[in-house]
């Protein structure tokens, strides 16, 4: 895993903005489009935020979601509130595709049967994304892949709903799917992650982050999490 500290939040936000257009710009050449899933957190918002302002394939540029909370359409705990607020109301031109899981409209395991058809249509019999952001909870978990629960586990499936966590359910991309991405895109700041940082760095299995494969893997943090 490529490990990479920077001073502060902003710089790591500015990073992972380029870091994304890279690997944009290279997809498109490559294979003609750009297929990515985001995470939500503080840093990851103003990370979309640059990337706005980025000039990129905008309509060979195909957006996923990493995971998502069961709560209504437009809730402010919802990722994809704050994909629109920070990215879609602010890009230069509008994407090739945007899907939002729709936990909105479906049960939890519906969104989760319904969101792995739609990777199955848009990326391929074993569909593949070309870049995967990634953040780290305090506990270990990363997407929605939580301690102790029984979606750790899933092998079969792209996607899957979770069990309550946080108040909330959940519906995740699975092991499956965030390891076959080309590339995973870490994004891991301020002082409360430091243990869960050291436990990825070493790829501790004990921890829900540490079973992410880190071959393909870029770890952007800031000197808060030393």
């Amino acid at each position: 895993m490529r490990d990479e500290r920077l001073l502060d939040a902003e710089l790591v936000a500015q990073r992972a903005a380029a870091e994304i257009a890279t690997v944009a710009w290279t997809s498109v050449r490559a294979r003609g489009r750009f297929c990515f899933a985001v995470s939500g957190g503080a840093t990851p918002w103003r990370m979309l935020r640059i990337l706005a302002t980025v000039p990129l394939p905008w309509a060979h540029s195909y957006l996923f979601q990493v995971d998502e909370r069961v709560a209504p359409d437009g809730d402010d705990r919802r990722n994809a509130t704050h994909i629109t607020e920070t990215l879609l109301n602010h890009a230069a031109e509008p994407l090739g595709g945007v899907y939002f899981m729709p936990v909105g409209s479906l049960s939890p395991d519906g969104a989760a049967q319904q969101y792995a058809a739609t990777l199955h249509d848009i990326c391929g019999d074993m569909p593949t994304l070309d870049l995967v952001h990634l953040g780290l909870g305090e506990d270990g978990h990363t997407a929605s892949l939580v301690p102790g629960d029984p979606v750790l586990d899933v092998v079969d499936r792209n996607v899957a709903a979770t069990s309550m966590y946080a108040g909330t359910r959940r519906v995740t991309l699975t092991y499956p799917m965030i390891n076959r991405a080309r590339e995973l895109l870490w994004v891991v700041t301020g002082p409360s992650k430091r243990d869960a940082l050291a436990r990825l760095r070493a790829a501790d299995p004990a921890t829900p982050a540490g079973r992410v494969q880190q071959a393909r893997a870029l770890l952007l943090t800031d000197d808060a999490t030393v």
